[in-house]
């Protein structure tokens, strides 16, 4: 993954939906353990996903040695602040209740959690995690993040990686920070690439995470969405797994049997160019100024 010499498998675990959806401990344990055996390395979660941590910590148990294990801080800890705090002083704190949550001594990737573009140029919150990786708690560290921030923390030169939304829906940062990656060598971490299937919902709420992926869909009307179903996720994830400089894709799993499906549309390989190519030619033919990244 970029120059930092982790060998990442192409599709990895996303640890949001075992903290934000009341997923059971055993559910967690059978999920994470078919995942590995699957081929996939990379173990992705945040101090603010709930009890994502500390589910992933217990689950890993036997097996840390065996993956890499990502996480983020900045935005809140089971026990302390809700909201994001980007406090100097708060932020070791929140590193270390991360280890332990994790049942590590070290995480393989620290990521600063969607901080603004004002607070890196100062530059604090950047020293904290570049502490963190000085004291042996972190092997690398990275943004995660969208947009002009994205771009903008990309060629600092300081970090190790670089996390971003990428989809069908989401393709401000193929040309806005991909490149920029690409030149430093950073790895890229790419988050939320199937859009949340907002396609395969009849409707959502207005207020419902993924719905300005789901209005975007409706505008763009690629065929393909019409079509079966696990043929349209293997799509959408195809078109994102085999970007330019993505190191490895993030999916959320909530269900085994998923992981065998992405496994499996990975292993077919890229898209035919054509397809590729009409995916981004109607983004840029539709996408209007506020499809910016969402997080």
């Amino acid at each position: 993954m970029g120059h930092t010499g982790m060998r990442v498998s192409p599709l990895g675990f996303g640890g949001a939906e075992i903290g934000y959806g009341d997923v059971a401990q055993a559910d967690v344990d059978r999920i994470v353990g078919t995942a590995i055996d699957a081929g996939i390395n990379v173990f992705d979660t945040a101090e603010c996903y709930r009890e994502s941590e500390a589910k992933l910590g217990l689950a890993l148990r036997g097996r840390r040695d065996d993956i890499f294990l990502f996480t983020k801080c900045g935005h809140g800890f089971v026990g302390g602040p809700a909201e994001p705090d980007w406090s100097p002083d708060l932020l070791p704190a929140s590193i270390d209740h991360s280890l332990q949550a994790l049942q590590t001594d070290a995480v393989d990737l620290l990521q600063l959690h969607t901080c603004t573009q004002e607070l890196l140029a100062q530059g604090d919150v950047i020293r904290v995690v570049e502490d963190a990786r000085t004291q042996g708690k972190a092997r690398c560290i990275g943004y995660s993040g969208d947009g002009e921030t994205a771009a903008f923390a990309a060629q600092l030169g300081v970090f190790d990686s670089l996390q971003t939304s990428i989809s069908v829906a989401d393709q401000q940062v193929l040309d806005l920070a991909l490149p920029i990656a690409r030149l430093h060598r950073l790895g890229v971490v790419a988050k939320r690439p199937v859009a949340n299937t907002a396609w395969l919902r009849a409707d959502l709420p207005e207020d419902a995470y993924a719905r300005p992926y789901f209005d975007r869909l409706q505008s763009l009307g690629f065929d393909w969405l019409a079509g079966d179903p696990a043929e349209s996720v293997a799509i959408a994830l195809r078109f994102t797994v085999f970007q330019p400089g993505v190191s490895v894709a993030i999916a959320g799993i909530s269900r085994p049997e998923r992981i065998a499906a992405n496994v499996a549309a990975v292993e077919r390989g890229p898209l035919p160019d054509e397809l590729v190519e009409a995916i981004q030619a109607r983004w840029r033919e539709v996408a209007t100024p506020d499809w910016v990244g969402l997080g």
